[in-house]
């Protein structure tokens, strides 16, 4: 049986492009995206799931892999993946953002750590955040939403076919306004409560000059903010869920797939 040099080439090109859309998503995805799991890892999943998607998309002709045009088509799709990808981090990192302000608040921010995701130095509280967020993603079943996001936008946005407008990534980037309202809508309760000692030292001060009190103020600052951290846990499952929530309209109404 002869087989074609053109089949092959397009059989080659419809495997690459899927697989650099795949590898795109893995790249920007919660957890996958971490410096701790290696690439070999990445693409072998990026591989079995391309093995899996390929026979159900459209094939793509193919005149030359080595060319202006198939370059342009592999970048665009690294840019679909990386761009779904990257809403899924900007959930997280609404997280890390509210650790970090209460950090910040209660004086812990001096405590920091290695961010192994990032590989820069974070504060305590953000980390464990982070970690709490990342547990819920996976609680959430958010890794396999975010692989049936990238299978839908193989229909809404086909290989070869029509591509993103720029009011689609204004609205990727208008969405980046909620990590910051959610952040500090998780931060308020922490805030307010350490705001409240706050003017609960600057009473004793002016009641008694003679205590020093900000030379145990800081202690007892500390303090508190572990015990507000440690009370206001149960809420961040709630906090998680309406981000993520609205993570998934998002995702939706860029793949036109709700």
């Amino acid at each position: 049986m002869d087989i074609l040099s053109s089949t092959i080439i397009d059989l080659i090109g419809d495997y690459m492009l899927a697989f650099m859309r795949f590898s795109g998503l893995f790249i920007a995805m919660v957890g996958f995206s971490a410096r701790t799991i290696p690439p070999v890892i990445r693409n072998l999943l990026a591989i079995t799931l391309t093995a899996m998607i390929v026979p159900m998309v459209p094939p793509v002709p193919m005149v030359d892999l080595v060319s202006l045009g198939a370059m342009i088509l592999v970048i665009k799709q690294l840019i679909i993946g990386i761009a779904i990808g990257f809403i899924s981090m900007m959930v997280i990192n609404t997280f890390v953002l509210a650790g970090q302000i209460i950090a910040m608040q209660t004086g812990l921010g001096f405590a920091s750590i290695v961010d192994p995701v990032n590989g820069i130095n974070v504060p305590a509280v953000g980390q464990f955040y982070l970690i709490l967020a990342t547990l819920m993603f996976w609680t959430f079943d958010g890794h396999l939403f975010m692989i049936e996001m990238i299978v839908v936008s193989f229909e809404a946005f086909p290989i070869d076919g029509p591509w993103w407008t720029g009011e689609q990534f204004k609205e990727i980037a208008h969405w980046a306004g909620w990590m910051f309202i959610s952040a500090v809508t998780i931060a308020l309760a922490p805030i307010v409560s350490l705001l409240i000692v706050n003017l609960a030292f600057g009473v004793m001060t002016k009641a008694s000059p003679q205590l020093n009190i900000f030379s145990i103020g800081f202690s007892i600052a500390q303090i508190t903010g572990l015990v507000i951290i440690w009370m206001t846990l149960s809420n961040q499952a709630f906090h998680f869920e309406q981000q993520w929530l609205r993570a998934q309209g998002l995702m939706c109404s860029l793949l036109n797939a709700c």
